[in-house]
């Protein structure tokens, strides 16, 4: 119930940060002799539902693209051809099931929709946590994960809250060998994100050690299971553009993207540190670089079982890697099990430094908040 009520503050001071943007619009409005766009909750909304979640909220309402035109950019539609398709999916699916009693928008919905995954996915961490730890531990990681910075995706229309739930699932069902179970939540995962392949190398993993142990060979149907939903959505996109491979092309046409293998991130790092007060982005990816080293350190001190440890090292590789949009909170959000390593390591009678890194994640997470509802900053 902490974490929880934890959860509930956050929350909290993320409202208030989305307020603020809310004023600024509504002030700008009236300067300019304007009616604002709509009233205060529908701009709270519109921050919310900003950045990534207006791609989601396209694909929700109007699903994917017959044809994705050559050059595409970001500013065309069909761009949307380029994100993973069980968030918005489930939107759809709720907004359709609450429509018949009322009219609402499915923006609403999505945040609905991402509140009660928020809660479940803090539930499976701490039962995670317990089962390679023990409660107290279980404690610390659930609030941690309550209020990372990285957690304004929970609360954000992002599809982070409903992989979180999925990925933690598959991770739990790894670790009691349940294997089918761990292949069909890792299935979905990986229609979910990008980053979702993390879980077939979690499975793949713990398949390994399975057989090496025991020779239980049933453990292979996780690792086979898993890759059938990025594969399968990559097949619905063949045929519903009527071009293979268009999500690679949109990906680098309209958001330019490429491969430095970690020079940007350690780039911008540097540039933080040579000029602090000059981006924004950069403090974010230096913030971001630097715990993630940090968390890295945990986890060594902390080892976790081999499949997390897996699954942590692709879901960094792959935030790492590309040239553009680089180490950012709620990626390393993804990466959760550092928050279990850092959870573990904390001494426990460091009462006070525990409490002021909470309190400095709780200001982290209102100042992103007003970063990007501001569009100060890329998330």
């Amino acid at each position: 119930m902490l974490a929880v009520g934890v959860f509930v503050v956050s929350r909290l001071c993320m409202l208030a940060a989305t307020a603020v943007r809310a004023v600024q619009v509504t002030v700008d409005a009236g300067v300019a002799d304007r009616t604002p766009p709509s009233g205060p909750v529908g701009l709270m909304a519109g921050v919310l539902g900003a950045w990534d979640g207006e791609w989601y909220m396209a694909i929700a309402r109007t699903g994917y693209p017959g044809y994705v035109p050559p050059d595409i950019t970001f500013f065309q539609l069909e761009a949307r051809a380029a994100f993973f398709p069980v968030f918005p999916f489930v939107v759809r699916v709720v907004h359709r099931v609450v429509a018949v009693v009322v009219d609402i928008d499915v923006t609403y919905i999505a945040l609905a929709v991402n509140t009660v995954m928020a809660i479940v996915a803090i539930v499976l961490i701490g039962l995670l946590a317990r089962r390679i730890f023990d409660v107290d531990v279980a404690g610390r990681t659930m609030v941690l994960f309550a209020i990372f910075p990285g957690s304004f995706v929970l609360s954000y229309a992002y599809a982070e809250a409903i992989f979180l739930v999925l990925a933690l699932a598959c991770l739990l069902a790894l670790l009691d060998e349940r294997w089918l179970l761990a292949g069909v939540f890792a299935a979905v995962g990986t229609a979910t994100r990008p980053n979702g392949v993390a879980l077939i190398a979690a499975c793949a993993i713990a398949s390994i050690i399975a057989i090496r142990r025991s020779r239980e060979w049933s453990s292979l149907a996780a690792p086979l299971m898993a890759p059938i939903g990025i594969a399968a959505f990559h097949l619905y996109l063949t045929f519903q553009t009527g071009e293979w491979g268009v999500w690679f092309r949109v990906q680098s046409e309209a958001w330019e993207e490429g491969t430095s293998f970690g020079r940007t991130a350690v780039s911008n790092t540097l540039d933080f540190f040579r000029n602090p007060f000059t981006s924004p982005t950069d403090a974010i990816t230096a913030l971001s670089f630097l715990c993630m080293l940090g968390g890295l350190w945990c986890l060594w001190k902390r080892p976790l079982p081999s499949p997390l440890v897996a699954y942590t090292a692709v879901i960094l590789a792959l935030m790492l890697i590309p040239a553009t949009v680089t180490a950012r909170p709620r990626f390393l959000y993804t990466a959760f099990p550092l928050l279990i390593a850092v959870a573990a390591w904390w001494p426990r009678r460091d009462r006070y430094g525990w409490e002021l890194t909470l309190l400095a994640c709780g200001g982290g997470l209102a100042a992103l908040t007003g970063l990007y509802a501001v569009y100060g900053a890329i998330p």
